[in-house]
């Protein structure tokens, strides 16, 4: 009986351990989704600050994202890393997304800077979150009045149908650059 009881109080504790396990994961795993998230808005209030006519374009479009990226760069080599999200205008469903960037070439030193995409049509949005998506090489834009009427100032067309635009800690950056850099979804955050 004894045996019995200690086995039956044994598979309690086990499985109270793996639900407050599981709990603390949840947790952890909505804390940094909220940061995420409240980081991505500071992103698209100093852009709209920057450029008032990207809360239109946002609006009006069929999704947007939001990186915001760290790079280090020591002599000859660099990387960096950041972590998004992507929102589809018509359904406002969340997909957490990450990137990371690799650079080649001189240089020094710590650069942090935020990226806004925003995409035109539906086809463009699932494709960015379903495949990623990659810059290859070095992609130098400038940043100007596309011809959506003003309504893209600021951005820069990056691919048909996706816009792009980039600001540093100096504000909206007005040659947006991409060097080697890929999107993706981040399989532990959705």
């Amino acid at each position: 009986m004894r045996t019995t009881r200690a086995r039956y109080l044994i598979a309690v504790a086990l499985v109270c351990a793996q639900a407050v396990t599981a709990f603390a994961q949840d947790t952890k795993k909505e804390k940094q989704q909220q940061d995420v998230r409240d980081t991505a808005h500071k992103t698209l209030q100093q852009l709209y600050k920057a450029e008032p006519s990207a809360k239109t374009a946002i609006k009006h479009a069929a999704g947007y994202a939001v990186f915001n990226n760290m790079g280090v760069k020591i002599l000859v080599a660099g990387s960096g890393t950041g972590k998004g999200i992507a929102i589809n205008n018509k359904t406002k469903k969340e997909t957490f997304m990450k990137m990371i960037e690799l650079q080649v070439g001189l240089g020094m030193g710590v650069k942090k800077f935020a990226v806004v995409f925003v995409f035109d049509n539906d086809k463009v949005f699932n494709s960015f979150i379903n495949s990623g998506w990659e810059f290859g090489g070095q992609a130098n834009a400038s940043a100007t009045t596309g011809t959506k009427g003003g309504q893209m100032s600021g951005a820069a067309s990056v691919s048909d149908g996706v816009w792009m635009y980039q600001m540093t800690e100096k504000g909206l950056a007005a040659e947006i650059t991409a060097k080697s850099t890929k999107y993706y979804k981040d399989d532990n955050l959705n």
